[in-house]
């Protein structure tokens, strides 16, 4: 992620035709459902327009507010949908009792959108005989989203719940459940911690979210965090993020017991789609001696990690190459090349270690398109990866709903798994030093998402539950970029220029009071 891209303004998200299409007359009062061992009328199409408690399902409300439960017309996969909605403020919950179930572990899958708002908006799983599970919906507005729940069964019974805690006008819809054997979850929940290593030899430090002083990688270990990601420079002007300072970096990660994923950017500062600039010791190699620079590179800082016993777990050959790397001879306008360029990477990183993982990593982790033609060229170019990785920030990259069709078509596409490599979001927008915030505006934010400590936790919960979802057990992870880059006089953006600043600091996950934020929990996510 380069730190002084251009801004993106977003347009609001217009929802009041969405919101005027609930409004209905009074509806029947609710009827018990029959327990079974499969999900009844999970379409909701049996019962037409206005039924207050479908075929199959039960309604509760201890306010007697049954009636914000309701089908109506416009549905996912069909004519209808379940919706909760009211004109006064309500809490009500639509469930259904599953009997018979052999014991064993289940997911739950809906799809779902809702305009935001609520105290609380979730599906859950209870009664199973194991904790209670829950998905926070996303706040979608218009668009569907499908997200998942996984849950362990035991005792042959559980109950399958929608839930809404609303303010008046607050609305979801769910359509299209299914419960089936079977489970997900992440396996990267990461944090990227390239600027740790300057900011903590500044005098930066870090504290739980009670105060107490301690260590940044054992904090956000213990919110949840089980993978630290790298970044390096081939020799940058401050001397940070090269191999020396990566190596000692590497061996905090290792020492929490986390696992290590190495950014190569091969240059000597910021590599992302406008800038892929060759590091000052290779300008003016040919195309050939490049291909040999790449290979050493990798093979010199790996092999480094290995020897001292923190041997990288998944390599990115390049950072954010949307557009290539070592412009010009690296540049998607020629193929051949920039797939020999990666090769050489990749081999130097399988020959350290055979076990480590290759990605590939794009930015505009929405623009389905891109992707498509990307990787067909890697593929048509014989570029062996095991890894997609995308960044993806809402306020530039598109709604949450572009996300899940790109990573469900690629993952499908390509048969890889399928990762977020960067996402962020600010808790606040006023900066703490004196350069501007990316992101310092109201206008810049996601639709449903405010620039406070829950908003940035939601927009977390929300990427997550979206890489959860990922069909066939495909979708690998989060990693949340550069957490612990806080106001530290002397870490800013420009490792050439001391006095930069840090335009990101409201974007991390430890406050201007260097407290750890409550959406580093949400690394902990199944």
């Amino acid at each position: 992620m380069h730190p002084v891209r251009s801004r993106v303004r977003l347009r609001a998200a217009a929802v009041a035709a969405a919101l005027a299409a609930l409004l209905l007359a009074p509806l029947p009062t609710a009827r018990h459902a029959e327990a079974a061992a499969t999900l009844t009328n999970a379409g909701f199409e049996s019962d037409g327009t206005g039924t207050a408690t479908p075929a199959g399902w039960s309604t509760y409300s201890a306010a007697g507010q049954n009636a914000a439960s309701f089908t109506e017309a416009g549905g996912h996969g069909g004519g209808h949908r379940l919706s909760h909605w009211s004109s006064a403020a309500y809490k009500v919950e639509t469930y259904q009792y599953l009997s018979g179930l052999a014991d064993g572990t289940y997911t739950l899958s809906a799809w779902v959108r809702s305009g935001g708002g609520q105290d609380s908006a979730y599906l859950a799983l209870r009664n199973c005989g194991s904790a209670e599970q829950r998905t926070d919906l996303p706040v979608t507005s218009s668009s569907w989203i499908r997200i998942v729940t996984p849950i362990t069964v035991t005792g042959g019974a559980c109950t399958v719940s929608i839930n809404s805690d609303a303010h008046a006008g607050n609305w979801l819809n769910v359509d299209d459940l299914t419960f089936t054997p079977g489970t997900t979850g992440l396996a990267v929940k990461g944090v990227d911690l390239s600027a740790l290593k300057k900011s903590e030899d500044l005098g930066g430090t870090y504290k739980s979210a009670s105060g107490a002083t301690g260590d940044a990688v054992a904090l956000l270990k213990n919110a949840g965090a089980n993978y630290g990601r790298l970044k390096v420079w081939v020799n940058p002007a401050d001397g940070y993020n090269n191999k020396a300072r990566v190596l000692a970096t590497a061996q905090k990660i290792k020492a929490q017991g986390m696992k290590l994923l190495v950014d190569f950017h091969y240059s000597d500062i910021w590599a992302d789609p406008g800038a892929q600039t060759k590091p000052a010791a290779w300008q003016g190699h040919s195309y050939s001696r490049l291909r040999t620079d790449v290979y050493n590179h990798t093979y010199d800082v790996l092999s480094a990690l290995k020897a001292q016993g923190t041997t990288a777990d998944m390599v990115q050959i390049g950072n954010e190459i949307n557009t290539g790397m070592l412009w010009p001879e690296g540049s998607t306008s020629n193929w051949t090349q920039l797939a020999g360029l990666l090769n050489s990477g990749i081999s130097a990183a399988k020959t350290v270690s055979s076990g480590t993982q290759i990605a590939l990593h794009l930015a505009n982790g929405g623009d389905n398109a891109l992707y498509r033609t990307w990787f067909d060229n890697a593929k048509a170019q014989g570029v062996s990866y095991d890894i997609i990785a995308l960044s993806f920030y809402g306020y530039w990259h598109g709604a949450l709903s572009s996300l899940q069709a790109n990573l469900d078509d690629i993952a499908a596409r390509y048969g890889k798994k399928v990762m977020v490599a960067e996402t962020a979001y600010p808790f606040r927008l006023d900066s703490e030093d004196a350069h501007e915030n990316i992101i310092d505006l109201a206008g810049e934010l996601v639709a449903g998402y405010p620039a406070s400590s829950a908003g940035q936790s939601a927009w977390l919960r929300d990427v997550m539950n979206v890489v959860e979802a990922v069909p066939n057990g495909r979708g690998l992870g989060v990693v949340y970029w550069e957490p612990a880059w806080t106001a530290v006089t002397g870490n800013g953006w420009d490792p050439a220029d001391p006095s930069s600043g840090n335009g990101w600091e409201n974007q991390a996950l430890f406050d201007y009071d260097s407290r750890l934020l409550p959406a580093a929990s949400r690394l902990a996510h199944r």
